[in-house]
């Protein structure tokens, strides 16, 4: 069996020339053990070393499965999220044109009824002048006619009158 640090059992025990074994050296064999007991304490640090960085590594990689979940969780509330704004966004939207619509139609009544007040004060304008212009062409008549008849009434005098006098204007 050999060993990869340059240990060879067939060096230590070396062939006698007549097909027997020569006696290995204690010194040689002293400095072999305690070269190898080096190596193992130097190997058994390495293997702490590493189930310490594996134990490490494990613990980080349970921390990032735990922090991918939570991503994965906060992903998924936040496309929920997402959606139900694009929904309501849309929602939004058609209300907004709805209610646009309803506007247009509510300025195209309110102008067609300014254009019927208008036409019902311009008419009623006309009547008014219509009126005061019979009223005044009346006051006329009035006036002529009194005028008429107060000059038929001052040559039969007063006292038929009763002493009353309307003036004329």
């Amino acid at each position: 069996m050999s060993y990869s640090g340059g240990f060879n059992m067939e060096d230590i025990i070396k062939m006698k020339p007549g097909g027997g074994t020569q006696e290995p050296k204690i010194d040689q064999l002293k400095r072999e053990l305690a070269r190898l007991q080096q190596g193992k304490t130097i190997l058994k640090e390495e293997i702490t070393e590493r189930k310490s960085l594996s134990e490490c590594l494990q613990k980080e990689l349970a921390t990032l499965q735990t922090e991918a979940y939570t991503l994965e969780r906060t992903h998924q509330a936040k496309k929920e999220l997402s959606q139900k704004l694009q929904f309501q966004c849309e929602e939004s939207k058609r209300e907004s044109i709805s209610l646009a619509e309803l506007n247009r139609k509510s300025e195209e009544l309110l102008s067609q009824h300014r254009c019927e007040i208008q036409e019902l004060k311009l008419k009623r304008r006309k009547l008014r002048m219509k009126f005061e212009n019979q009223l005044h062409q009346l006051i006329e008549q009035h006036k002529q006619l009194h005028a008429v008849i107060g000059g038929t009434r001052a040559e039969k005098g007063e006292s038929e009158t009763g002493g009353i006098h309307v003036p004329s204007k």
